[in-house]
């Protein structure tokens, strides 16, 4: 029952646009829902994120190019325009609960190549 579902990865051009979407079934008390990115051979970064009171952090590499948000507390959306190849990375949403822990999704792929 308990499940991140993600959507919107895929194969992009540089210079081009994807969003994505993750929805958290059933899951409570949800406190911060963001992104995060992984590569081959590259640590696990955050890219984005926002709370429940609607703040908003970014990586440096992203910011003025991607932007977080979410709804009804259930939703998290992730904008991202002007992709670079860098970019390239399975894309996990991550949900932080204040008492049942954090979950995570399964993660999108997300390529950005000519």
């Amino acid at each position: 029952q308990v499940q991140l579902v993600e959507s919107g990865g895929g194969l992009v051009q540089p210079g081009g646009s994807l969003r994505l979407s993750c929805a958290a079934r059933n899951i409570f008390s949800i406190n911060v829902m963001g992104w995060y990115r992984q590569a081959p051979g590259k640590q696990r970064e955050l890219v984005a994120s926002v709370t429940t009171g609607g703040i908003t952090n970014y990586a440096d590499s992203v910011k003025g190019r991607f932007t977080v948000s979410r709804d009804n507390a259930k939703n998290v959306y992730l904008q991202m325009n002007t992709l670079k190849p860098e970019d390239t990375a399975v894309y996990l949403c991550n949900v932080e609960t204040t008492y049942n822990g954090d979950f995570w999704g399964q993660g999108t792929q997300v390529t950005v190549s000519s």
